[in-house]
């Protein structure tokens, strides 16, 4: 079975080390991935001491794979060194705007996706933190990010010591659009979303959340308006510190 239709989420990891030989091939392997304009448009920062890890941890609302896991891994939006390349070759950058960012962010993100598949092929559990564009800020300044560098992405990861169970998935059907964009009917949200609504660990989910409906523990309990707003203005400003906007 390909690893993909088995792949989860790991949270716990053993003390077996993950060597720098086998980490900088992946690394390394993960850069045939594809890039905008063949420019490679990211840059990968490795955390291995636990002091640093420690810094790390509060930005990612102190989840406690940041500080466990032997290696957590930052993945970078990275125009500043495609600029420097530029001005020592007498050209001139003009990446100091949003397009540019959203660029170096794809770039980074498929890098992200192509490095992580790899990893799993080898056998390492990872777990992928979508806290890194909630806090941005904070590790810009813990890893000294530059103008023109700004983080989309962690990664920890580690040597798998837990087997969870796979999380479900919404059918192709509910994704999937031939030729133009369907838009949903109330028909199509109840057969898309039933299994997903009816299994018994979601089911509980709502039950400990005290409400109605799981959308209702997604809107009024784990993903906020107010949150969003406000984890929003955060990356925008970030945005702008680092020049992109």
């Amino acid at each position: 079975m390909k690893t993909i239709n088995t792949r989860r989420s790991i949270r716990k990891y053993s003390a077996k080390e993950v060597s720098d030989e086998l980490l900088n091939r992946l690394l390394a392997e993960a850069s045939r991935t594809q890039t905008m304009g063949n420019m490679q448009l990211y840059s990968v920062v490795v955390t291995r001491s636990s002091e640093m890890k420690a810094k790390l941890a509060p930005a990612h609302f102190n989840q406690p794979m940041v500080t466990e896991a032997p290696v957590v891994i930052t993945v970078c939006a990275d125009f500043n060194r495609a600029s420097e390349w530029c001005r020592c070759r007498k050209a001139v950058p003009g990446y100091d705007n949003f397009l540019s960012f959203m660029n170096a962010a794809t770039d980074a993100l498929l890098y992200t996706q192509t490095f992580c598949n790899l990893a799993e092929e080898e056998g390492l559990g990872l777990c992928f933190l979508g806290t890194t564009v909630y806090m941005p800020q904070m590790i810009i300044d813990i890893l000294n990010l530059p103008r023109l560098v700004m983080p989309v992405a962690t990664i920890t990861l580690g040597w798998p010591d837990e087997n969870p169970n796979l999380s479900d998935r919404l059918p192709l059907a509910s994704f999937l659009h031939s030729e133009t964009y369907h838009d949903y009917s109330p028909a199509d949200i109840d057969r898309y979303y039933a299994e997903k609504e009816t299994l018994e660990e979601n089911k509980e989910f709502v039950r400990i959340n005290d409400k109605e409906t799981l959308a209702q523990v997604y809107t009024d309990i784990r993903y906020t308006k107010k949150d969003n707003e406000a984890m929003s203005a955060g990356m925008m400003a970030a945005l702008k510190h680092q020049g992109f906007i």
